[in-house]
């Protein structure tokens, strides 16, 4: 128990299952759930719809979470159809989770305040610039989202009742102090054993296979003798790894590029200013907010104005007042008359995609450029990566081209790009050799015009300035050895089983007579436990230790006596001879372990929650029913 308990508490995985389940899709995920009915149904849950577009929208929006984290690799797990299935039902279990979670949250009553929303909004890191909220981010993030403040508003009030009705449950586990005191003793506990090794290979040489036993095995057994379709390779590996230290950049072509991109090395105009913004695109909205700027001609105070009448509640606290921006950031229509405006003049009213604004212009922050010596090496290191590219794109032309109008040999084409044609012994697609192993190149190995044509395949992009070409050479298709061909491999698989059945054998039949108290058997044969040793639970053989901390402990001085494998295979008998109790001073309530203890009991709490939500409602999956239903017609 305690190893499972400490192994759970650190892994990677038990730490992030609650992650999975609170945290839901701030943009894409979460806000997907607004959209509107209509369409395809992904899932239902006790009659509530989860459609096909927001699925489409949280598997993308996962998609691109996860490749970002693992980049190629995860680009090699997607190319299996299968993970890629048992990866979309993933996310739409989520969902689904989701949806359970906050119906049981309404159900209770739980609620979420206006003011919960807005200290969960102003704290988010994607708001933030120089370490407080940013309203131009936060307005140019949902913009780009397509979603207004309303709308995240609402998808942040219910991803926070999930949050609370997740977190009632975790906060109501707790660790007492003689639990947490008896699992210590547990962790420190020690016991004396005595180990006796059964070789299962000197069973294996001693195991006696007749010809028409082996002959009987492998007509039994094709599978184990059954050579896979295979083919023999020949292909070019283009990579631009290595090119940007060959490119030369003189002090001219740094001087020139920094002439002709000043803008990128120096700070743009920035401007900063104060808005009363009116939510709304009717014609009270207008009305409304020329009627404030009538107020403002007639002499009221703009920050006083803002502070009571503006829609963006954020910036009005502030009288209005916003961080310093450049273009490129805010609604086009905002930015256009921001940057119209001379220091302390007022606009007229501004039509945006929020609603209606009336904007004054605070300050503006002039454009700087940087010295051409503070920037010089970052130029020159960027012109070398530009002409790596270049070279690199360059080269994979030349190789397309060549390999296609030369398609019966790649020798021309490594020619072109001064390369070396590398070539294979038979391969499957279980154990193609280095990139070749890529999906989308062994499906170009395998595919008809390559293996069946002998042509080169098209130029295969494995990574971002990482090509190939390949051809195959020669293949061979899925066969069953002939048993003249592997008799002897038949003979040494079936006297390995052989073997490993006696030594079981033994071992049951020594452990029996061990446990009645006779040594017969063992004096019989020679054989003797080892010395004495200690051993912890958290010890160097972790199936030694499995199976002697599993065993009862002993009863005055007869030992108890269990069995397993070793690391090399072989049969291990154990002795247990004492159980060692470690002295511990009681456990604090407090301590890390207390903590741990808590964190795996409120996960299974979670887990078992969502298993009875789910029990007890009608979950139906249409889009995954389908696409079985697609899968096994074909």
């Amino acid at each position: 128990m305690m190893e499972r308990m400490r192994e759970g508490a650190s892994s990677i995985w038990v730490k992030i299952i609650l992650g999975l389940i609170i945290l839901s899709f701030v943009f894409a995920g979460v806000g997907s759930y607004l959209a509107g009915g209509g369409q395809q149904v992904a899932a239902t849950v006790d009659g509530r719809e989860i459609s096909q577009r927001e699925f489409e929208m949280a598997y993308q929006n996962e998609r691109n979470r996860m490749q970002a984290q693992l980049g190629d690799y995860f680009s090699t797990l997607m190319g299996d159809p299968a993970y890629v299935q048992q990866f979309r039902r993933s996310v739409l279990d989520r969902m689904v989770n989701d949806v359970l979670i906050e119906q049981r949250a309404n159900d209770l009553g739980l609620r979420i305040s206006d003011e919960q929303i807005r200290t969960a909004i102003v704290s988010m890191p994607e708001f933030q610039r120089d370490g407080r909220f940013d309203n131009e981010t936060y307005n140019t993030l949902l913009r780009r989202s397509g979603m207004t403040p309303d709308q995240f508003a609402e998808s942040m009030r219910t991803d926070l009742l999930r949050q609370q009705f997740l977190l009632a449950i975790q906060g109501s586990d707790f660790a007492l102090s003689s639990e947490l005191t008896a699992l210590t003793k547990l962790e420190q506990q020690q016991r004396e054993i005595r180990t006796l090794t059964l070789d299962v290979e000197a069973f294996t040489k001693n195991a006696e296979v007749a010809d028409d036993e082996a002959l009987a095995f492998y007509e039994q057994n094709p599978e184990r003798y059954t050579r896979p379709d295979q083919v023999k390779a020949a292909y070019i590996e283009l990579s631009g790894k290595g090119l940007k230290g060959t490119l030369e950049v003189t002090e001219e072509d740094a001087k020139a590029y920094f002439d002709d991109n000043q803008k990128k090395y120096g700070t743009a105009e920035q401007r900063q200013a104060s808005h009363i913004l009116v939510q709304g695109k009717d014609g009270d909205a207008k009305a409304k907010a020329e009627a404030l700027l009538a107020e403002l001609n007639g002499g009221a105070d703009f920050a006083e104005l803002a502070k009571t009448s503006s829609d963006d509640t954020f910036s009005g606290k502030e009288g209005g007042k916003l961080d310093w921006f450049e273009r490129g950031v805010m609604d086009p229509a905002f930015e256009d008359a921001a940057f119209a405006l001379n220091k302390g003049e007022i606009s007229g009213v501004v039509e945006s995609d929020f609603g209606f604004h009336i904007i004054k212009l605070d300050d503006i922050k002039e454009p700087q450029v940087k010295p051409f010596a503070d920037v010089r090496e970052d130029i020159i290191v960027e012109l070398r990566e530009q002409r790596a590219v270049e070279a690199f794109y360059d080269l994979q032309n030349q190789l397309a081209e060549t390999a296609f109008e030369m398609p019966d040999s790649l020798d021309d084409a490594a020619q072109a790009v001064d390369a070396t044609v590398q070539t294979t012994d038979f391969f499957s697609q279980n154990d193609a050799p280095g990139v070749l192993s890529t999906p989308v190149v062994l499906q170009a190995l395998f595919s008809p015009e390559v293996r069946e044509d002998g042509l080169n395949s098209d130029v295969i992009e494995i990574a971002p300035e990482h090509v190939v070409v390949v051809r195959v050479d020669d293949s061979r298709d899925e066969m069953v050895l002939p048993f003249d061909e592997v008799s002897e491999s038949v003979k040494q698989q079936l006297a390995q089983q052989k073997g490993e059945e006696q030594a079981q054998a033994k071992a049951d039949e020594m452990l029996a007579q061990l446990r009645d108290g006779s040594n017969a058997l063992l004096e019989d044969a020679g054989l003797s436990f080892s010395d004495a040793e200690v051993i912890s639970r958290m010890g160097t053989d972790p199936m030694l230790a499995q199976v002697a901390f599993g065993l009862a402990k002993p009863e005055g001085e007869q030992p108890v006596y269990g069995v397993t494998r070793d690391a090399a295979g072989d049969m291990l008998i154990i002795a247990l001879d004492k159980v060692i109790e470690a002295d511990v001073e009681p456990v604090s309530v407090d301590s890390q372990l207390a903590a741990q203890v808590q964190q795996m009991n409120a996960q299974q709490d979670v887990m078992a929650t969502l298993d009875q939500l789910r029990n007890t409602a009608e979950v139906s999956y249409p889009e995954l029913d389908a696409a079985a239903n697609s899968h096994n017609g074909m």
